[in-house]
C-alpha cells in the first residue's frame, strides 16, 4: 500500500470499554480494509452482539464466563485463539450464535485446544454453538434455525463461516424450548470453505454434532457420551466425513452412532443428502434397544468405507424405499468390520411400509482388519490429548 494513497487514519483507543477501533478512507488502489477491532469487554461477563465490521478477539490468558448469548452478526467476526477456555454459567441462556455472513475462528492446537465447557460437569448444562451459512438445503430456498430463529441456506456452496480446529465442546445440549434442544455443535447450511476439523463433542444432552444441509466437509471428529445421536445429518447435506470416532454412553443411553436422512417429509427432495463417510469407528454402550451403528432413512444416500462397528444391536439399518433402493446390491458400503461378538444384526433393511427387505449380495463387503478411525475400537492417535481422550 503506497503512503500517498492513505489519506486519513483515525485511531481511537477506548480503554474503559476495552475496545480499540481503527478506520480509514482509501483510494481505489487500496484493496484491503482495516477492520474495527475489539477485545471482549469483560471476561467475567462475556455476552452480546458482534456487529458488522467488528472483530472481537479473546485473550487466551483470561478465563471467560459465558453469561448469556453471544451473537456474531452478518459481517462480524469472533476470533478465539489456542488455549482459550470459555465456561458457560447461565444454563440454557448461555450459547453462541453465528448468523449468515458472520464468522467464528476458534483455532486451537493439539497441545492447546479451545475449550467450551460449563460450571458443572453435567450434560445439558448450557446451550452450544449454532452456525448458519448460505449453502443449499432441501427444505426450501432458505430456512429458519431451530435455535435462534436465524435464516440459513441459499445458493453459495463455497460459503465461508470461519473455522473450528482443535476445539472441545462439552456438557452442552440444554433445552431451548418445548421440544427443542441444543446440540453440541449445529451447522445450518454451512458452505465448504468453512473448516471443521479436530472437534470433540463430549457428554452433551442431545446430538454431538448435527448438520442441516449445506456442503461443509468435516474431519477428525470425536463424539462421545452424548444422549442422542453422535453424528447426525439431514436436509440435503452433500459433504465428506472422514476420521469419525464415536462412543455411546457405557450404560447404553443414547441413540445411533450416525443418523442420516434426506428430508423428513420428502425422501426425493433436492439436493439429495449424499455423504461420503470414510474411516469411522462407532462403539455402542451395549447391544440392546433399537439403536444402530448407522441408521440411514428418508432418502439418505452415502458411500461408506472402512468402518468398525461394535456393541450395537444392528450395525447398519436402511429404512424407506428410496434409501433401500439406493444401497441394496449397489456396493456402496465397503470394508466394514462388525464385531461378531456384540453386533446382533450386521445389516437390515425395511421398506417405507415397514416390511423387511432382503439384503442382496453386493450391498456391502466386510474386511476383518478394517482400522476405522485409525486404531480399530481403541482411541485413534489423532484424537489423543486435545479431545480429552488418552
Amino acid at each position: 500500500m503506497k503512503k500517498n494513497h492513505l489519506k486519513i487514519i483515525i485511531a481511537a483507543f477506548i480503554i474503559g470499554s476495552s475496545f480499540t477501533i481503527y478506520s480509514c478512507s482509501k483510494d481505489d488502489d487500496i484493496t484491503s480494509e482495516i477492520p474495527v477491532i475489539g477485545i471482549a469487554q469483560d471476561p467475567n461477563n462475556f455476552k452480546g452482539d458482534i456487529t458488522s465490521g467488528q472483530v472481537v478477539t479473546l485473550d487466551p490468558m483470561k478465563l471467560y464466563k459465558l453469561t448469556g448469548i453471544v451473537t456474531v452478526k452478518n459481517g462480524g467476526t469472533l476470533s478465539i485463539p489456542a488455549g482459550t477456555r470459555i465456561t458457560a454459567t447461565a444454563g440454557a441462556s448461555s450459547y453462541i450464535l453465528v448468523e449468515q455472513g458472520g464468522k467464528i475462528y476458534a483455532n486451537g492446537t493439539p497441545g492447546s485446544p479451545v475449550l467450551f465447557t460449563s460450571t458443572t460437569a453435567e450434560a445439558g448444562n448450557w446451550g452450544g454453538i449454532v452456525i448458519c451459512g448460505k449453502a443449499p438445503i432441501n427444505t426450501g430456498s432458505t430456512g429458519l434455525s431451530e435455535i435462534g430463529n436465524l435464516t440459513y441456506g441459499g445458493a453459495e456452496t463455497t460459503d465461508n463461516s470461519g473455522s473450528l480446529n482443535y476445539v472441545r465442546i462439552e456438557y452442552a445440549g440444554a433445552n431451548f424450548s418445548a421440544g427443542k434442544k441444543f446440540n453440541g455443535l449445529s451447522l445450518f447450511g454451512i458452505g465448504n470453505e468453512t473448516r471443521v476439523e479436530s472437534v470433540a463433542l463430549l457428554n452433551n444432552a442431545d446430538d454431538g454434532i448435527e448438520i442441516y444441509g449445506g456442503t461443509v466437509n468435516v474431519s477428525n471428529i470425536v463424539s462421545i457420551g452424548n444422549t442422542n445421536h453422535a453424528f447426525s445429518y439431514k436436509d440435503g447435506w452433500i459433504g465428506t466425513a472422514t476420521n469419525i470416532y464415536t462412543k455411546r454412553k457405557a450404560d447404553g443411553t443414547g441413540n445411533n452412532g450416525i443418523k442420516g436422512i434426506n428430508n423428513a417429509t420428502n425422501p426425493t427432495a433436492s439436493p439429495q443428502s449424499s455423504a461420503t463417510i470414510k474411516n469411522v469407528t462407532l462403539i455402542g454402550g451395549n447391544n440392546t434397544g433399537e439403536a444402530n451403528g448407522i441408521l440411514l432413512s428418508s432418502g439418505a444416500q452415502a458411500t461408506i468405507e472402512n468402518a468398525v462397528i461394535s456393541s450395537w444391536k444392528t450395525g447398519i439399518n436402511l429404512q424407506g424405499d428410496a434409501t433401500v433402493t439406493y444401497f441394496n446390491d449397489q456396493n456402496k458400503i465397503k470394508d466394514i468390520l462388525f464385531n461378531a461378538t456384540n453386533v446382533t444384526n450386521k445389516i437390515s433393511a425395511t421398506s417405507t411400509a415397514g416390511a423387511s427387505v432382503t439384503i442382496l449380495p453386493n450391498t456391502f463387503t466386510e474386511k476383518p482388519d478394517a482400522t476405522g478411525a485409525g486404531n480399530g475400537e481403541s482411541t485413534p492417535t489423532w484424537a489423543v490429548g486435545w479431545s480429552g481422550l488418552q
